[in-house]
């Protein structure tokens, strides 16, 4: 029974990586396709994509530099989907965070850069936090559809900093719509030549301990429980409103963080085009997805992602090659994501052991 039980276990996860990686291939294949047409050699194309973006140290530690967003954003998604719910305003709550890192990075001055760096981040996580708690209060108490609640959410923030943006805060000298830019004391130091910055660290830092609480801590097995059975969860004690606040809260303060990071390490000013198209919130959703919505996978995929915008960034200046096909094999992805393609309520036929009862 124990033997069955393990060998059921290895299926799914042999199933889940399958599931992962074939729509990866799949993407590959047409974005292939799509670059032979312009006239390229696909092969030569993904290689020098893949030299320019790991193998080189420059494009490897811009990787890495590209991918601590992405980490956090995808585990902000990756949580609640494993709660069973779906917070679609991940990109909304990173923005807000972004946006407020910002203004305390640029209005204090006469803080250590340590205790400044500290309190963009706080305020960061806070607003992240705050955005999210009335799609989770929404849902806790009232049963209002998070994914409805949280989309439509994600347009108010928008607005709402572009108003700040072309209003109040609005840095008078800078040739377009941007905040002013952040104090020397609130921005993360690049380590010598390259792009990487502390931040990286601490994005590495946070996805060890939400793994770590995933798989070992008592929030995690509730919330593997919620995800599966609310009702039981309800019935053994485990208070699935509360977690379902906490939950969401934790996920809006892994977004504040990712836009904060963001904001002090690459940008350090907050513009309309701060997120890019689609945005780290929306990446981040395709890296939970990529992940299978488990912190280890997230982290593989957000440096796959990371290495997929970098070397496409590059592969520009050496080829005819745009660098949108980015986004083609990002929608291709999506699109195969959405087809399981293996059943993991089956267990393959295997030739039992000697002396075993099947």
């Amino acid at each position: 029974m124990i033997t069955e039980a393990r060998r059921k276990t290895r299926y799914a996860t042999k199933a889940t990586l399958l599931d992962s990686l074939i729509p990866v291939l799949l993407a590959f294949a047409l974005g292939g396709i799509l670059i032979f047409l312009v006239g390229e050699n696909p092969l030569i194309t993904y290689g020098r994509m893949i030299a320019k973006a790991i193998l080189e140290p420059e494009g490897l530690l811009r990787t890495l530099h590209v991918a601590s967003p992405l980490l956090l954003t995808g585990l902000a998604i990756a949580i609640t989907f494993k709660a069973n719910i779906f917070n679609m305003g991940v990109e909304g709550q990173m923005l807000l965070g972004a946006f407020f890192a910002g203004i305390v990075g640029s209005r204090f001055q006469g803080l250590s850069p340590d205790f400044h760096r500290a309190v963009c981040i706080l305020v960061a996580m806070a607003a992240g936090m705050a955005f999210a708690l009335i799609p989770a209060l929404l849902k806790a108490y009232w049963r209002v559809n998070e994914m409805v609640t949280t989309l439509m959410l994600n347009y108010c923030a928008n607005e709402v900093l572009i108003f700040l943006s072309e209003g109040v805060f609005r840095d008078p000298k800078a040739g377009y719509v941007a905040t002013p830019m952040l104090r020397g004391s609130a921005m993360f130091n690049k380590i010598g030549n390259s792009d990487l910055t502390a931040f990286t660290f601490i994005a590495v830092a946070v996805a060890l301990a939400i793994l770590f609480l995933m798989k070992r801590g008592k929030l995690g097995f509730e919330i593997e429980a919620i995800g599966k059975n609310p009702s039981f969860a309800e019935a053994a004690g485990m208070r699935v409103r509360r977690k379902i606040i906490v939950v969401m809260l934790l996920s809006g303060a892994l977004s504040g963080l990712a836009g904060a990071g963001w904001m002090m390490s690459e940008r350090f000013r907050y513009s309309l085009g701060f997120s890019g198209s689609p945005g780290l919130g929306w990446d981040g959703m395709l890296i939970s997805l990529l992940g299978a919505h488990d912190p280890a996978g997230v982290m593989v995929a957000a440096f796959f992602y990371g290495a997929l915008k970098v070397g496409m960034s590059k592969i520009e200046l050496f080829t005819e090659v745009p660098k949108e096909i980015v986004f083609v094999i990002q929608a291709l992805m999506i699109l195969f994501l959405s087809i399981k393609y293996i059943d993991r309520t089956k267990v393959r036929h295997e030739r039992p052991l000697k002396g075993q009862i099947r």
